[in-house]
């Protein structure tokens, strides 16, 4: 059976998309960018946009009972490549132990004019 997660600890959707989905033991999150919970973007730096990101979909896997280090999968889209370093940084003390499978694009603009966007997989 299908369920829909929504948490006040990530940002609402900005479009006819929800936060996550559960489906057996998967949890399935949109693809998040650097908005606050509030809906206001992180204007900073990839680094600090990237921490944004990583704590909407850290709280949107909380809120369906998984967490970080149960995430098998993540897609990272960046508006720019050589962001990757610095995002890579971060990204990583996101996800110390097990770490997920991923895939890193570039692409050619995000949502509210984020520099990157990041969905996942995870299991519960």
């Amino acid at each position: 059976m299908r369920q829909t997660i929504h948490t006040d600890q990530a940002p609402q959707a900005i479009g006819p998309y929800v936060q996550g989905v559960v489906l057996a033991d998967l949890v399935f999150t949109a693809g998040q960018i650097a908005l606050r919970p509030d809906g206001t973007l992180v204007e900073g730096d990839i680094a600090e946009q990237t921490h944004q990101v990583l704590k909407n979909l850290k709280a949107i896997v909380e809120a369906a009972s998984s967490s970080l280090d149960r995430v098998l999968k993540t897609t990272v889209f960046l508006t720019d490549l050589n962001d990757f370093a610095a995002m890579n940084e971060v990204y990583a003390s996101y996800f110390p132990g097990n770490k997920p499978a991923r895939t890193t694009v570039q692409v050619s603009r995000l949502p509210r004019g984020s520099k990157i966007e990041v969905e996942c997989v995870a299991h519960r």
